[in-house]
């Protein structure tokens, strides 16, 4: 059925509910690249204009890819809880704007499991800025594995020691200088150059010794292949979370060789393993715009409601940890700091509303026209926001990926304009041995001798 809504002289129609998602989705290139982004920004105002109209029942009721077609479109509809949407249900889209707005933190995590990812979109794309802040602020979505993340007022950050060949020495280096920033409270987490199972096995035992050691409480993560951490399990390697590249539809999985069955055994296993002290949130995703157009597998539908998509994904598996990568896929998708921002704004409300523990990697590749400028204004938006995390990276340039991202002095600049702490039991440590004092604050000098103190055959 069309949808229409007239601007003056002009009626503008819109064949079905993606070409009006799509056209009412704010500007970026990946939507143009694809061919589906709006004309004009008169019929981008008329696509808002009319998207606020819909019934959040119809978005429900008509599914953008057939439930026959596509596993992600069967995950979010026989996951839905109709108990929960039952309160939200007589609204549209512009009612359900106004909802958000005045919503208790309470509302909102009891209406999360009936707010399907086209609802998250769809209201997301006719919300300013400020309203994706101030709903996303609202939503608390804590998790639970060796620390606690997404406490009202916390800021955690995941420790990315990448580095270009794997080296154990380096990599070693890189943990304990963002250890010495108070960093690593999400994960230690690192994306390694070889998905060999050797890698992996000396990497997850490196990590493991470093937390057992320091006594560190926070969880480590090799970001390989689902199924290469599955052979860990197997072998009995020290796996803590488990971490796959997700996407919104299913031929876009299939692209990253995986399946939401392979997830689930995935999922399994890890529980099986019982590595958590506090809580068994074992998961760890990670998305980002563009990712299914890339594969070829959008099916027509604009790129940000394909992201809100694989956040549906996640939440089946109860994951300790999601981000969405904003701009690392590149300019293709999202052009500029201007889209990249939006984007980062997005991913975060969507996430959150669906009840997801999302962070975002604050980040930008080269080609971009973006600078990280663009970085700190997202970066402070995501801290008001009330961000769960965000990458910490030697200098804020990973040396192996090949992009921009934020450093471990970044988070201790939105610490202090915001007012954030770390997760509770990650910045009581960094007290116990010297690191901080008890608000949090970095003690001066000798930070990595401390840490060394602690535990002195590191430094072999």
């Amino acid at each position: 059925m069309p949808y229409r809504h007239t601007v003056g002289p002009r009626t503008h129609v819109f064949a079905d509910l993606a070409t009006l998602m799509a056209k009412a989705t704010p500007v970026r290139s990946g939507d143009c690249l694809a061919g589906i982004a709006a004309e004009s920004a008169e019929e981008n105002m008329a696509a808002r204009w009319c998207l606020a109209e819909v019934p959040l029942k119809e978005i429900l009721a008509r599914p953008l890819i057939p439930y026959e077609a596509d596993d992600v479109t069967r995950l979010i509809l026989d996951d839905h809880d109709e108990a929960a949407f039952a309160e939200i249900a007589s609204l549209t889209v512009g009612d359900f704007r106004e909802f958000l707005l005045t919503a208790s933190s309470e509302t909102l995590a009891r209406i999360a499991p009936g707010v399907t990812p086209e609802i998250a979109a769809a209201v997301s794309k006719i919300m300013r800025n400020q309203d994706l802040i101030l709903v996303a602020r609202k939503c608390r979505v804590v998790t639970r594995f060796r620390n606690t993340i997404g406490l009202p007022g916390t800021l955690a950050v995941r420790l990315q020691p990448n580095h270009p060949t794997d080296d154990p020495a380096g990599v070693t280096a890189s943990i304990l200088d963002g250890l010495s920033y108070g960093c690593g409270d999400a994960v230690i987490g690192i994306n390694p150059v070889s998905d060999s199972i050797q890698t992996m096995g000396t990497l997850l035992t490196l990590f493991d010794s470093i937390i057992e050691r320091l006594e560190i409480p926070t969880q480590a993560c090799v970001l390989t292949h689902v199924t290469t951490t599955l052979d860990a399990m197997n072998r009995g390697l020290p796996v803590d979370l488990v971490f796959q590249s997700i996407a919104g539809t299913q031929r876009a999985n299939a692209s990253f060789g995986v399946t939401l069955p392979i997830l689930q055994e995935a999922h399994e296993a890890a529980l099986a393993l019982k590595r958590g002290t506090l809580g068994d949130n074992v998961m760890y995703f990670e998305t980002g715009q563009g990712s299914a157009l890339s594969a070829d597998a959008h099916h027509g539908i604009d790129q940000q409601t394909l992201e809100a998509r694989a956040y549906a994904v996640a939440r089946r598996y109860r994951p300790l940890l999601v981000n969405t990568v904003v701009g690392f896929i590149g300019p293709e998708y999202l052009y500029d700091g201007k889209e990249i921002i939006r984007a980062g704004l997005e991913d975060h409300f969507c996430g959150k509303l669906m009840g997801v523990p999302l962070g975002v990697d604050v980040c930008y590749t080269n080609h971009a026209e973006a600078d990280q400028d663009d970085m700190d204004t997202l970066l402070t938006l995501l801290g008001a926001a009330g961000c769960t995390y965000v990458m910490g990276i030697p200098g804020a340039d990973d040396v192996m990926l090949n992009y921009q991202s934020t450093s471990f002095h970044d988070q201790l600049y939105i610490r202090e304009v915001l007012g954030l702490r770390r997760a509770p039991e990650f910045e009581e440590w960094l007290a116990r041995i010297g690191l901080t004092d008890a608000s949090g604050t970095l003690l001066p000098g000798g930070a990595e001798s401390r840490l060394l103190t602690a535990a002195p055959d590191l430094a072999a």
